[in-house]
């Protein structure tokens, strides 16, 4: 790299560069190095100017030249002050070679506006936020909504599956106590955004609450405080045989492996497809290999299955007991064959309702154009609604106004917030403060997501693309 950045004339100063890039994150950390970067990509854009021959008008060059000054200058403050001395004075020493190899021609005097110039900067200001609210706006209306044709097809279809299923598996296996299957999820709820492509069906199972107790995560020695056990009890009174799902034991627990394989036995490996698919007049098939109990639909209408789009129903073993709901999602318990997830999307989705309809307030707007720009950015993809939920709660705690007129500044104060979770690399749930949310991020998850958040916070119109 040093002899052939030296016969570019660079003198080996990329190499530097490179290197310095390829290791700020150790040393500087997820901030610093997004500076850092933005601050030696400009000197590197000023060296390879200077050494250009002089084919350039020299009033473009210095616009040019303080143009990467303002991207630095722009960029969040978050290095210590003798870090950021060092990086302007490189691009100051920088800007000054690449400007000394060309006449600066001298300006031309113009009248004092000493009165009217902050007025004009203030108009230009607020021209540039009344744009992106604008923008933000129709970004919510065309990119964020769903049409109520496109959500009343999904659900028809997902529910005209899960009656299917549910007559299957009572036909199969008339003694297993189940509960009425429902769907759920975002689709149900009204906060599925850019396309409808996957819904919930629960499957209840029927415990009974004097044999079956749940143990809470902080109480076992997983200590995870979303993983719940359901123990076996009274068996000295009530021997096992006496429930239906005593023959799903596994060292004194219900197994949520053993559940979840003998409904995957029954609905996904034995439950006639093709006929199905003539039936409901769509593509039904079950998705194998997954960890997760899923079917792929395709055809929902015939645009959809022009288009190749799939249309997803997850089924989701379900226990309530002692007001805990808990599901079999081998996908986030991994190994641990006897664990169950407590799931807090009803607590999250019915306090946010609760919250907007106290104040009119535009939350769930907020969290669902949130969802659509995670979305549709590859760099954030990670960022589910979970995350996004979370955070909208916790801004609701300590900000009132939560106004139309304020759809904007909460856009982009959850992207600030957003910025500092990552920075610190903890996001606790809002019903469980000692769950962290960004546990299963590694570091450079944090820094891709890290980096692209602080590009938006200085042009929050690159989100809406």
């Amino acid at each position: 790299m040093y002899y052939s950045s030296k016969r570019r004339g660079e003198d080996g100063i990329a190499a530097v560069i490179d290197f310095l890039l390829s290791n700020a994150r150790l040393v500087l950390g997820v901030g610093g190095a997004v500076v850092l970067g933005i601050a030696t990509l400009a000197v590197k854009r000023l060296i390879e100017r200077a050494g250009r021959p002089p084919d350039e008008k020299p009033d473009k060059k210095m616009t040019d030249s303080w143009e990467e000054l303002g991207l630095v200058s722009a960029s969040p403050k978050l290095l210590h002050k003798g870090i950021e001395g060092v990086v302007m004075k490189q691009i100051a020493a920088a800007t000054k070679k690449a400007e000394l190899s060309q006449p600066i021609p001298l300006p031309s005097p113009e009248p004092q506006r000493c009165d009217t110039e902050p007025l004009q900067r203030r108009k230009r200001m607020d021209l540039c936020v009344m744009t992106f609210v604008e923008r933000l706006q129709q970004y919510y209306r065309t990119r964020v909504c769903l049409s109520a044709e496109e959500v009343s097809v999904a659900q028809q279809r997902a529910l005209d599956i899960a009656t299917e299923i549910q007559a299957f598996l009572h036909s199969k296996h008339p003694d297993m106590p189940l509960g009425d299957m429902t769907l759920a999820g975002s689709l149900l709820d009204d906060l599925q955004v850019v396309k409808a492509d996957h819904t919930c069906l629960i499957v209840p199972l029927q415990l009974e609450s004097s044999l079956w107790t749940p143990i809470a995560g902080e109480d076992t020695f997983l200590g995870h405080p979303q993983y719940c056990m359901v123990r076996r009890e009274n068996l000295e009174y009530f021997p096992r045989g006496r429930s239906y799902w005593d023959r799903h034991l596994l060292g004194g627990y219900l197994s949520s492996r053993l559940v979840s394989e003998q409904l995957g036995k029954t609905v996904m490996e034995s439950m006639n497809w093709p006929s199905l698919t003539g039936t409901l007049e769509c593509e039904v098939r079950p998705v194998l290999g997954s960890p997760e109990l899923k079917l792929e639909i395709q055809g929902l209408t015939q645009s959809s299955y022009d288009s190749g789009e799939h249309f997803y129903i997850t089924v989701l073993p379900t226990v309530r007991l002692a007001e805990m709901t808990l599901t079999a999602q081998r996908e986030i318990t991994g190994s641990f064959d006897y664990v169950w997830y407590q799931s807090l999307y009803t607590s999250k989705t019915a306090r946010l309702a609760v919250l907007d309809k106290a104040d009119s307030g535009v939350r769930r707007k907020c969290l669902k154009t949130l969802k659509a720009v995670c979305r549709n950015c590859p760099s954030l993809r990670k960022l589910n609604g979970s995350h996004l939920c979370n955070v909208i709660l916790h801004m609701s705690e300590k900000e009132a106004d939560w106004s139309e007129s304020a759809f904007a500044d909460r856009f982009l104060q959850a992207i600030t917030e957003l910025i500092g979770y990552l920075e610190t690399g903890i996001l606790p749930s809002y019903f469980k403060p000692n769950v962290n949310l960004f546990q299963g991020f590694t570091e450079d998850d944090i820094d891709e997501m890290g980096f692209m958040l602080y590009c938006a916070v200085t042009e929050p119109e690159i989100l809406l693309i």
